[in-house]
């Protein structure tokens, strides 16, 4: 089966329809991905750029960002490496009043089996289960 990278730009005219053409277009590309006519590939950082684009550039809220970003990380053969990362990093940065990076990280070193950061960033404090440290 014929594989695919997605890129942010792809995401976000899907998402924001800012652009009909480009939305029918990448829309169809879904669509082919859904029925299993290709695979997509894409990468914990395009979901990233995706989420701090919306949040940044198209003042979607956050509220709204995580419901989008659920739904792409559950789309059928779109595969993403740290799929289960992703999903469990948008549960948290749903939960505290942390950036979505920071969320990420969080759960990332949880599921390494790592609990202690070294960082100067305060958002870990509001993790259970992580200790920051300065070094």
């Amino acid at each position: 089966m014929k594989k695919l990278f997605v890129d942010t730009n792809i995401f976000l005219r899907y998402l924001t329809k800012d652009d009909s053409s480009k939305y029918d277009k990448c829309k169809e590309v879904f669509r082919m991905a859904m029925e299993g006519k290709i695979t997509l590939i894409t990468s914990a950082m395009v979901i990233a750029e995706l989420i701090w684009t919306l949040l940044s550039h198209y003042k979607v809220s956050k509220a709204d960002v995580i419901e989008m970003i659920s739904i792409i990380v559950s789309t059928e053969n779109l595969f993403i490496p740290d799929k289960d990362i992703i999903a469990d990093a948008l549960v948290l940065y749903s939960r505290k009043n942390i950036d979505y990076i920071d969320a990420y990280n969080a759960v990332y070193m949880k599921y390494y089996d790592c609990n202690l950061i070294y960082s100067y960033d305060r958002d870990f404090d509001a993790v259970e289960d992580i200790k920051r440290e300065e070094p």
